[in-house]
């Protein structure tokens, strides 16, 4: 119940902050509309201008003569993709087709009226979209077949001419579902796939065989464009883009014309100049055009005359040389590969990183809000809270009572004050000593009250409900308490984790330099060198060898950064980059300054298999080294639960960033809210810093802990209840420095209170431990295990733990290399 009503205040709480939040965003949203309704506005015309102007030259792009396998693919694209403009996009390829004959006008009417009767058909079957494709074979096909067999008469050839432009005109609809939308949609931040690249080159080139016959003073105007495009291609994508745009559009213009079936070559050879040559910018990728020309027209039996092929390259030139640079910015932000993309790739992540981590804030804030906003609810003054009992008690008192004296009006209207003020002393003197023995008080209520015996018989039943409530109500503010430490801490955790996603990876440049100048002077070849950190404790960085055949990463790159950053660095991964190469990518960073050494040594009371003790030692972020003892009241398999829990709630807390003494107090609330049954545990908890050696204690109900320096021995303690007895608690916090060589002991009560006869087992333990002349962890847990069962008897009489730790220096496998101040990082 008491965790329903916490659920239900954090639901509420939750709600009205989160319409805080929500709040400031209703303006964006109106602003956001205005602008959306102004691009729809823009849109709306500039698509339809489009799509006629795709259209129209769609029409006119005939293939070998008189197959026309682009008309209908283009419309049922549109039908599907913007049904509304599927008769703008038919009037504009019949407009097309007319440009170039009424027959071939008369061929698209009927293939289109044929292309909507089996659509009608198909769609009232099925509506998926792959059948699209199989819709537009059989409307070409049979047109092309019917327009053959009317004029020609019916032969194989014809029926064979029908199927390859049926199989065409499939193949071109898959394409034009991936090419065309890219054309009439506004795509941001969204690369595209080579396919996509391949698909919309297909397109162009297809609209360029549209234009095929157009001369502008006798020059072809199909190949200026297809030029310019190779050029714009080439000069965006690089080589591999530039010679594949040319090799498809020279292929798509060669089956418009055979005579172009050259040109494929001087295109292909042109992108792929052009893209080598791209580093020189503009003018270098020019002239792989110019000399591809040349070299084509003076060795390549050409039908075109070389004067009239380099006018026309020339003007391509002319108009790449004019393409606005913001125009060929924009176009390589999707071509992958290109710097462009990558920058926009990195500012649309880093934007996606911004707005996670701002959320992730909002609710850092969020659950702060709520954390104090359950602290508020405590904060009531007692006075008041006193005086609203004391008034609910009585009114409870006087229903039972005064409700049916025949003086009741006397008593609470005229001599109100007097009746209550005796009342009053009346329930302290009943909360004091269970009674009223104040004889004075008696004599004093019998003269003012005629029912005096009933009145303080139902006090002192009323009374054992009120403590009832009482506690009720302070469980209830306890797991308030609860809620606001939990809230506050994973506000923490929440704050942190917003800092970590803004991280991003600094310039480093003159460090990146440094770093592979000092490695190459040591006989090294590196590829490439990141750093992504260089703070103290938390260096980050990623070296590309050639090789690492013989672990020349951990042998010489790793002592040479030591020596560069005044900091232990080691590898942290290795991996290699290619399985047909050597070259391998290896991940640099920081160790820790110490390392911890255990020794364990547990025993259950009798020599029996359960223990109530438990224990864990484990690794938590950010360099950190945590031991912890738990010892369950009692022994065997119910104090064996309460401590593996204790343990197993502490290291899930702990793994979760929550703070130390944050975790210990949930732990606390949580096993004492958990079961009315007086089962509690200790807990000893050390937490080591590796990089700085200090350590902290946090010790709830448990004995000292020793640690042994050399023939000194010191006693840690702090004075703390057990987990559970109490649900409002304070941890001590006890911190002290370890340096190289110390030994930190760490024990249950069983081991500490072992010998009978010992009057003081202070005294005893740390002359026990000084007495050990081994400095190993595991013997010294062994010897100091066995001395106790020895001097007790030979008898185990209680549950026996020891966790010993020894910390020492991290020293690297191989030593640094010295190299010369100035090329330090």
């Amino acid at each position: 119940m008491l965790h329903r009503v916490s659920l239900k205040a954090i639901g509420g709480q939750a709600a009205t902050l989160v319409n805080d939040i929500a709040t400031p965003k209703i303006n964006h949203e109106k602003r956001s509309t205005a602008i959306n309704s102004t691009k729809s506005t823009t849109s709306s015309i500039r698509i339809p201008l489009i799509i006629v102007a795709l259209g129209f030259l769609l029409g006119r792009a005939v293939i070998l003569f008189e197959l026309l396998p682009f008309v209908i693919p283009f419309v049922a694209v549109i039908y599907k993709w913007r049904r509304s403009s599927t008769l703008l996009a038919s009037l504009a390829v019949l407009a097309g087709g007319t440009t170039v004959g009424f027959s071939f006008a008369g061929h698209i009417a009927v293939a289109l009226l044929l292309y909507f009767v089996l659509q009608r058909g198909i769609t009232t079957v099925a509506k998926e979209r792959q059948l699209v494709p199989v819709t537009v074979f059989f409307s070409v096909a049979i047109a092309r077949y019917v327009s053959l067999l009317v004029i020609e008469g019916g032969t194989f050839y014809h029926l064979l001419t029908a199927v390859i432009e049926g199989g065409l005109a499939m193949i071109v609809t898959m394409i034009f579902f991936q090419s065309v939308p890219l054309l009439l949609e506004t795509r941001k931040k969204i690369s595209l796939k080579h396919e996509e690249i391949v698909c919309l080159v297909i397109l162009l080139a297809s609209l360029m065989t549209g234009t095929v016959g157009w001369l502008v003073f006798g020059l072809s105007v199909e190949q200026i464009v297809s030029r310019y495009i190779v050029l714009i291609f080439a000069f965006v994508g690089g080589a591999a883009i530039g010679s594949t745009v040319g090799v498809v559009t020279g292929l798509i213009l060669s089956l418009a014309n055979v005579a172009n079936l050259f040109y494929m070559s001087l295109l292909a050879f042109s992108g792929l100049l052009g893209g080598l040559m791209k580093e020189g910018k503009k003018v270098s990728v020019a002239v792989g055009l110019i000399i591809a020309t040349l070299l084509m027209a003076m060795y390549g039996d050409n039908q075109v005359p070389m004067q009239v092929s380099v006018y026309e390259s020339l003007v391509a030139v002319f108009l790449f040389m004019a393409t606005p640079k913001r125009w060929t910015t924009e176009l390589s932000k999707f071509i992958p590969g290109t710097m462009e993309h990558s920058q926009e790739q990195q500012q649309y992540l880093r934007k996606i990183r911004d707005v996670t981590a701002g959320k992730v804030e909002q609710f850092s804030n969020l659950f702060l809000s709520l954390s104090k906003s359950f602290s508020l609810l405590e904060v009531n003054g007692d006075k008041t809270n006193r005086e609203r009992e004391v008034d609910l008690f009585l009114s409870r008192v006087t229903e039972q009572t005064c409700q049916t004296c025949m003086k009741k009006h006397h008593c609470w209207t005229k001599k109100f004050n007097e009746t209550y003020g005796l009342m009053e002393q009346l329930m302290g003197e009943c909360e004091k000593e269970g009674e009223v023995k104040n004889k004075q008080l008696i004599r004093s209520w019998k003269e003012h009250c005629v029912i005096d015996e009933r009145v303080i018989d139902a006090m002192k039943k009323e009374l054992n409900q009120h403590y009832a409530s009482k506690q009720l109500k302070q469980q209830l503010v306890e797991s308030r308490r609860l809620v606001a430490d939990q809230l506050k801490g994973v506000s923490k955790v929440m704050e942190d984790f917003a800092k970590d996603i803004q991280r991003e990876k600094k310039a480093h440049e003159q460090q990146e330099a440094q770093i592979m100048e000092s490695i190459q002077h040591a006989g090294l070849e590196v590829d490439v060198v990141d750093v992504y950190s260089l703070d103290t404790g938390n260096i980050d960085i990623d070296i590309t060898l050639p090789s690492n055949a013989y672990n020349e990463a951990e042998k010489i790159v790793a002592p040479i950064l030591t020596e560069i950053l005044d900091e232990t660095i080691i590898v942290k991964h290795a991996e290699t980059i290619s399985l047909t190469g050597t070259e391998s990518r290896i991940t640099f960073g920081s160790t820790k300054a110490y390392i911890v050494e255990e020794g364990i040594a547990h025993a259950a009371k009798g020599g029996r298999l359960v223990s109530g003790d438990s224990y864990s030692t484990m690794e938590i972020g950010a360099g950190k080294h945590a031991i912890a003892i738990s010892d369950g009241m009692g022994n065997g398999t119910r104090a064996h639960i309460e401590s593996q829990e204790t343990i197993g709630l502490l290291k899930n807390i702990l793994r979760s960033g929550i703070e130390e003494t944050v975790a210990i107090k949930a732990i606390n609330s949580i096993l004492s809210l958990r079961s009315e049954d007086e089962v509690f545990s200790t807990l000893d908890l050390a937490m080591i810093d590796l990089q700085d050696g200090m350590v902290k204690f946090l010790k709830v109900g448990s004995i000292p802990s020793y640690i042994k320096r050399g023939s000194t021995v010191k006693a840690v303690e702090a004075g703390n209840l057990p987990i559970g007895i109490i649900q409002d608690m304070d941890v001590d916090v006890v911190t002290e420095e370890l340096k190289a060589g110390d030994i930190l002991i760490m024990m249950s009560d069983g081991i500490y209170e072992a010998p009978m006869m010992v009057e003081n087992q202070d005294v005893w333990m740390k002359r026990v431990i000084k007495e050990i002349e081994t400095e190993d962890p595991q013997e010294i847990a062994d010897v100091l295990m066995e001395r106790v069962i020895r001097d007790s008897g030979n008898e185990i009489h209680d549950d026996m733990t020891v966790v010993v730790a020894k910390l020492d220096h991290h020293s690297p496998k191989w030593a640094t290399i010295s190299i010369p101040y100035e090329q330090r990082a």
